[in-house]
């Protein structure tokens, strides 16, 4: 035994002594929660852990791997807070539901996943999805496939005929009448039980649609389609699960609900008015913008055939107002995460967000700090992401050139580091 014993211990203290050591070499690193860059710096790495951040290039011992990153600003992996991760829009894609069977929404979704990654996103926060979404972040943490980390919702919860009602348009025999178990929900004890549903499917968060919406075949795209009471029990029932309740919320009506409710955050916030505006500050409530979003809707709904009928005028008239909104709630001093709504545009252009922020008003390291900072914390994540510091993982990205200086740099990622591993090295 003791024989055994002592072999142990020198293979470990054999691994120890000769594990791999990461040295990157960085120009600029954006320090985000100082709103700083920094000339010449130097992070070390060992496994998935970032273990110092030193300034100047240090010297590198026997078996150390060197990242030379001198040319580049690097900076935090980015957290982009309302993703879809299994779908993507497509000229009258209406059908799809009926005729793509989920393992063939998998193998579709394994590109978008790979295409955030490798632009820079190595966290995700999924709003909603079949399914697909829970294992295919299951397969990611697995390593069977890659993508970024996932936070996701699983299945949005709505009340009947709202914005995440599966079974709206349909003719009456296949409409049916779908309950908590699909996420749609009427009253307190449903709104209980949705919640319930969400955690035994394997969800990390809720995501409530408490507007109607841009792209549901539903002709009102901003009207209030929960109670205050239905949104209480919802956050409600979220605590008593450990869950972050995100709001998708284009109406003021269904904002203010939404915020006094006690949702941690509102997506798109597109008709918010000043007493919406008092109250997120008031309450702590994070807005995550999806500007591009909002241009790339109106943009699509202006081909003919986009688009059904129904849904055409929603995008018009709502898609190019989420830019003021947000250039006013960050006026008001509200807190701001970085968001998408990746899949109503093409995956990878995710970056374009920060071109259309910093046009609204917010300079570019605060957008960077909204994508870093502000969203690991609304992810309940800050003591493991969003900064690049001793104890973090180690997810970073480099860009070519400053985008201090041009914000287009944001989409020259060029090194994306997730969980200490390099998937992208040019």
């Amino acid at each position: 035994m003791k024989k055994i014993l002592g072999f142990l211990l020198c293979l470990f203290f054999s691994a120890t002594i000769f594990a791999q050591r990461t040295i990157i070499y960085c120009g600029k690193l954006i320090v985000p929660q100082n709103l700083e860059v920094r000339n010449e710096m130097s992070i070390l790495i060992e496994g998935n852990k970032i273990v110092d951040v030193q300034k100047g290039y240090i010297t590198a011992s026997a078996g150390d791997r060197i990242i030379d990153l001198k040319s580049k600003t690097v900076m935090p992996g980015l957290i982009d807070c309302h993703v879809h991760i299994t779908g993507e829009t497509k000229k009258g894609n209406n059908g799809e539901a009926f005729t793509l069977n989920p393992a063939d929404v998998a193998f579709e979704s394994l590109k978008y996943a790979n295409i955030t990654l490798m632009s820079g996103f190595t966290t995700i926060r999924d709003l909603g999805g079949n399914g697909v979404n829970i294992s295919m972040r299951n397969a990611i943490n697995k390593g069977f496939v890659i993508g970024p980390r996932i936070y996701t919702a699983g299945k949005s919860i709505a009340t009947t005929g709202g914005h995440a009602d599966p079974t709206n348009s349909l003719r009456k025999d296949l409409m049916g009448n779908p309950g908590p178990l699909e996420g749609v929900i009427n009253g307190v004890d449903d709104a209980y039980q949705a919640v319930r549903q969400r955690y035994k499917e394997g969800s990390d968060l809720i995501k409530i649609t408490a507007t109607g919406g841009v792209l549901s075949q539903a002709k009102d795209g901003a009207n209030a389609q929960f109670t205050l009471e239905e949104i209480k029990a919802i956050v409600a029932a979220a605590k008593d699960y450990g869950f972050k309740v995100a709001a998708h919320a284009h109406g003021a009506e269904g904002i203010k609900r939404a915020i006094q409710g006690g949702v941690n955050s509102i997506e798109h916030g597109t008709f918010m008015d000043e007493e919406g505006l008092k109250l997120m500050k008031q309450y702590g409530t994070y807005l995550v913008p999806t500007i591009i979003a909002g241009k790339s809707t109106a943009d699509s709904a202006k081909i003919q055939g986009y688009y059904t009928a129904i849904v055409t005028p929603k995008a018009l008239a709502t898609g190019p107002l989420i830019q003021a909104a947000f250039g006013r709630a960050y006026k008001a001093g509200v807190k701001i995460a970085f968001g998408t709504d990746a899949a109503v545009f093409p995956h990878g252009k995710n970056w374009m967000e920060f071109v259309y922020m910093t046009e609204a008003g917010m300079p570019i390291l605060e957008c960077i700090k909204a994508a870093t900072v502000n969203a690991a914390d609304l992810l309940g994540a800050s003591a493991t992401l969003g900064t690049i510091e001793k104890g973090k993982m180690a997810d970073i990205i480099a860009v070519e050139g400053d985008p201090t200086n041009d914000v287009n740099a944001m989409s020259k990622v060029k090194f994306v580091m997730k969980d200490g591993v390099v998937y992208k090295k040019d």
